[in-house]
């Protein structure tokens, strides 16, 4: 689904969760009023349901999704699916996106100091990122955002 975000210059992968993220979110965004169990929305997404309360744990957290608890609890969106990013629900799963190492916080590579390829590393990545976060939940939903809502990225406006 996400992987084809950038068809014709080839795929980003993104972990099989923060797919099953954006997969639950858009559900979501279908019926935003709705409060649904977990258990609900992995009938309805055909999703493992372990996997389905792990995703809501991470949108919570994150503060994608309200929970309630009790008889008639659950969760819903905490806003509007226009006002959520793309990039907060992979984040909000995968946590901080870096396409190499050099773009991540991990510890630097043996290469760093020399390395010709890791400014441009950090600009593509920031390219990935401002893409995912000017595509809305509402985009993703079968109905779409109205297109006056959706915000367009000037890839050629990102800069080192």
């Amino acid at each position: 689904m996400v992987a084809h975000l950038f068809d014709g210059l080839g795929m980003i992968i993104l972990s099989k969760l923060a797919d099953y993220g954006v997969i639950v979110a858009t559900h979501m965004a279908l019926a935003p009023e709705r409060q649904t169990t977990a258990a609900a929305l992995a009938t309805e997404t055909r999703l493992p349901r372990a996997t389905v309360a792990k995703v809501l744990k991470s949108l919570a957290h994150a503060g994608i999704v309200t929970g309630a608890r009790g008889a008639t609890g659950g969760y819903r969106l905490s806003r509007a699916a226009d006002a959520i990013a793309l990039s907060e629900i992979i984040q909000a799963i995968d946590g901080l996106m870096a396409p190499t190492q050099c773009t991540s916080h991990l510890p630097e590579c043996a290469r760093s100091e020399y390395c010709v390829t890791r400014p441009h590393w950090q600009r593509i990545n920031r390219v990935v990122v401002a893409a995912l976060g000017a595509i809305t939940l509402a985009e993703l939903t079968p109905f779409g955002a109205p297109v006056a809502k959706r915000a367009e990225v000037q890839f050629d406006t990102v800069r080192p």
